[in-house]
């Protein structure tokens, strides 16, 4: 891999060959995967809960739904200036301070007597969650060899898929159970273990890039990184304007039970997480096929839906099918980036971290309009439009080879 040596004036257009890792840590990939699991669990655990906390708390369930709106904001600013607060800090110790970020959070949210306090945790959480995905990629390239980036980012992403399958399902069982507070409670201490073990088996890693407002600027001066960011906000924008408003299309087109309905979203966890690996191995030889075919098997399944999502079976595949094609999207987008950017990973990581956020948003603006407009369809045809010009874009100009990071 090519580092860039810390100086001065640091030029994004050099750097200085340094020492591949000869083995690969993959304990340290694992705790990766940890933090991954508990900052995603505890992201979507208020939408279990929400009701729960919103009558515990004396507010309304939309003053409470605005925690969720907190994380995501703050994630997203964390996400571009955590590198640059922490740039001249060993990344080992920022990793963990990201994690005790998590663990207060948890905490506070547990024992939280008011709106205020609530909101404070959940920002905390974002501050995690944005500084948290910035590093993610750069971490795991320092502890891997080249040739095995794509398969530890497929399992550091398995704690995405896993957190989606069983957060809101766990959250809603042990809140009914216990109260909403004890869901709080259990995912502290799996932030604490995850702290712990992040302890002993992340090594030390002084900084090597020294990002900058201006760094970013000239990033976005680079046609690949160009090209990857516009790639993210339009398909992960067409996935969202999808998935956002799946429940109104399972309930009023393909007309099923809440039962139903339940078993048909945790078929879309399960695909999530085997196209989490099958996105992996096509991206360990070719992330553009790897984007292409997660944007290509969504383009088909919103097809299908437009024109058969009457038929309860059809739906129910379409949308484990749905899971498995997007799961290949994370794995191919932070290969891209850290190849179009191998010499400011942190920084680029930030841009590609901001740009899932934009289009999170986007996506769902956007498709709540539509399906207010057109009915349940709107969100499905949406998705076709954005994801066929974002597939385009990448079958146009995505990288036609592996460059060496």
């Amino acid at each position: 891999m090519n580092d860039t040596t810390c100086s001065a004036s640091p030029s994004l257009l050099t750097a200085t060959p340094t020492a591949e890792p000869t083995s690969a840590n993959w304990m340290g990939i694992v705790s990766l995967a940890l933090g991954v699991f508990g900052l995603v669990t505890a992201e979507f655990l208020p939408a279990s809960l929400l009701t729960a906390m919103a009558a515990d708390l004396n507010i309304s369930v939309g003053a409470t739904g605005q925690a969720v709106t907190a994380t995501a904001a703050v994630a997203a600013l964390a996400a571009l200036t955590i590198p640059l607060l922490t740039r001249n800090f060993d990344r080992r110790f920022v990793l963990l301070g990201l994690s005790l970020l998590l663990v207060v959070s948890n905490v506070l949210a547990a024992t939280a007597n008011s709106f205020f306090v609530l909101i404070f945790a959940r920002v905390l959480l974002g501050i995690a969650l944005g500084g948290f995905w910035s590093m993610a990629a750069a971490l795991a390239m320092r502890m891997v060899p080249d040739n095995l980036f794509a398969r530890a980012m497929s399992i550091v992403l398995t704690g995405v898929s896993v957190a989606t399958v069983c957060a809101a399902p766990l959250g809603a069982y042990i809140g009914g159970l216990w109260g909403w507070r004890s869901a709080f409670i259990a995912a502290s201490c799996l932030s604490l273990v995850t702290l712990v073990t992040q302890l002993f088996v992340i090594p030390a890693m002084p900084p090597k890039d020294n990002p900058s407002l201006r760094t970013l600027f000239q990033l976005l001066t680079r046609t690949q990184v160009r090209v990857v960011l516009l790639a993210v906000v339009l398909m992960i924008s067409g996935h969202f304007a999808g998935f956002t408003y799946i429940r109104p299309l399972l309930e009023e087109v393909a007309q099923l039970s809440v039962s139903a309905i339940s078993a048909v979203l945790l078929g879309f966890g399960i695909g999530g997480f085997f196209g989490n690996f099958a996105g992996a191995f096509i991206a360990e030889r070719s992330e553009r096929n790897a984007i292409m075919f997660g944007g290509a098997l969504i383009i088909a399944i919103t097809i299908t839906l437009l024109f058969a999502g009457s038929l309860a079976s059809v739906t129910a595949v379409s949308i484990a099918l749905w899971g498995f094609a997007f799961g290949a999207f994370p794995i191919g987008f932070q290969t891209w980036i850290v190849r179009a950017a191998p010499d400011q990973v942190e920084a680029a990581g930030g841009l590609i971290v901001a740009a899932f956020q934009v289009a999170i948003a986007s996506g769902a603006i956007g498709g709540g309009i539509l399906v207010d407009y057109l009915g349940a369809l709107g969100g499905p045809l949406l998705a076709l439009i954005t994801t066929s010009l974002g597939t385009l874009l990448v079958l146009s100009f995505g990288p036609r080879s592996q460059s060496p990071a």
